[in-house]
């Protein structure tokens, strides 16, 4: 799944393509919003990116099941 995260006061918004589920991504947003910590998401290579929470302007959850697009999908 595609996760664009808007960074307030940043014209670049961070695109991470994850295994996570749409919930598993808006609960640990939540949970990090209400503490005031990082939000971590981890991308399909293992690569994790650390966003402070309050940062954030908003989340872009994109599909979950995304159909496979070219020559060698199966």
């Amino acid at each position: 799944m595609e996760i664009k995260v808007g960074i307030k006061h940043v014209t670049r918004e961070i695109v991470v393509d994850t295994n996570e589920s749409a919930d598993d991504v808006a609960k640990a947003f939540t949970e990090a919003l209400a503490n005031n910590t990082l939000l971590t998401l981890t991308d399909t290579h293992g690569r994790r990116v650390l966003v402070p929470a309050e940062s954030v302007g908003y989340l872009d959850l994109g599909e979950e099941n995304a159909r496979p697009v070219g020559f060698g999908a199966v």
